[in-house]
């Protein structure tokens, strides 16, 4: 067993100094090499993995609860939609007089539909640090409110998963409408600057990217030392024998609450790193589907494994790249296709199929696939 732990470290800390590595070495390669070198890294290849790293954390959130606690959530783009409303609204400030309008208080939606003035609920989002941190507790909010009903009411399994996905669509239909002030079916787009610094430069583009590793790294090495503390066992515990674990005398509900409330300030988090690299925030992304999807990538890359379910997001989004640009009337039945595949004959994902269960770092001790 000591054995075991020690490679479970190793493996850990080797994981997170390569993803630390990738995210100095690659915008050097987008900024310090010349465009005719063959090391090249250009700026759109940067932009486009500092989208899938905002995934990758966003599929590290989903795997906690899932992979750890045996909490299936079909709603954790509602989370990821919420941070990137959050941060598109900060975006949206910084236009001021530059919109079509003209306008230097009122973002250009809300000129065109006649407000006379900002809502009270947009106030504060010209600052950086408030956005920041509306990013972590809005998602982080709502999880808790959801949560604490939810969980006190003993709702689980399948029955979670459904009124998780019905959350995550009343809140799109709620978002779609002109009158909520979140620019309706068109949402959030031309987003000029963040932080002073233009959008579209590469500079910024290549410190977004540093940002998304950053914010991965935090998140995989906060996820890490849970998994592998006394919490982490108990999670273990809740997932594989519930019922015994609240007759040894642990308030499962509280340590559901906990994790679940983080698990959506991480996604929401991602939502907030996505969204200025894609440069647009709409109400598609609380879209059921979207979640659905979260799940595949977990279980493609390896269900309870942290490391199975960054790769798997990763994974899963260079092919939809591929595919929706070569073949776009594929992709969603090569998902579909793809995900039946690993269901029946790769049941650990990834990740278990190249036998590396123990050794990848994060696998609960004595879990189940």
């Amino acid at each position: 067993m000591a054995k075991l732990t020690f490679t479970t470290q190793k493996t850990t800390w080797l994981f997170a100094a390569v993803l630390a590595a990738i995210t100095i070495v690659v915008p050097i390669l987008n900024l310090a090499v010349p465009e005719t070198s063959a090391l090249h890294v250009p700026t759109y290849i940067l932009s486009l993995f500092g989208k899938y790293l905002a995934f990758a954390l966003l599929a590290l959130s989903v795997d906690l609860i899932w992979g750890y606690c045996g909490i299936l959530s079909l709603g954790h783009g509602a989370f990821f939609a919420l941070g990137g409303y959050a941060m598109g609204m900060y975006l949206m400030r910084q236009i001021g007089d530059r919109g079509v309008y003209g306008n230097p208080e009122l973002p250009d939606f809300m000129v065109f539909l006649d407000w006379q003035e900002l809502p009270w609920y947009w106030l504060g989002f010209d600052n950086f640090f408030f956005a920041m941190a509306m990013v972590m507790l809005v998602p982080g909010a709502l999880a808790f409110i959801f949560g604490w009903f939810a969980f006190r009411s003993r709702v689980s399994g399948v029955y979670l998963s459904i009124i998780t996905q019905a959350m995550t669509f009343a809140l799109m239909l709620a978002f779609f409408r002109n009158d909520m002030g979140f620019g309706g079916n068109n949402g959030l787009t031309d987003f000029k600057e963040i932080l002073g610094f233009d959008l579209r430069s590469q500079g910024t583009r290549a410190g977004l990217f540093v940002a998304s590793g950053v914010a991965l790294l935090a998140g995989f090495l906060i996820c890490r030392a849970i998994v592998a503390s006394k919490l982490g066992k108990i999670l273990v515990g809740i997932r594989d024998a519930e019922s015994r674990t609240r007759f040894l005398g642990y308030r499962v509900e509280h340590y559901k609450l906990f994790v679940f409330t983080l698990s959506a300030v991480m996604a929401g988090v991602a939502g907030a790193l996505y969204v200025p690299q894609v440069g647009i925030i709409n109400p598609g992304e609380f879209a059921p589907g979207n979640s659905i999807e979260i799940v595949i990538w977990v279980a493609l890359g390896g269900r309870g494994t942290l490391i199975g379910a960054i790769m798997g997001a990763i994974l899963v989004n260079l092919a939809k790249s591929y595919l929706t640009a070569a073949f776009p009337e594929v992709w969603l039945f090569a998902l579909g296709g793809l995900f039946v595949a690993v269901t029946l004959l790769l049941p650990k994902g990834v990740v278990g199929a190249v036998g590396i269960w123990g050794n990848m770092g994060a696998r609960a001790p004595g879990g189940k696939s």
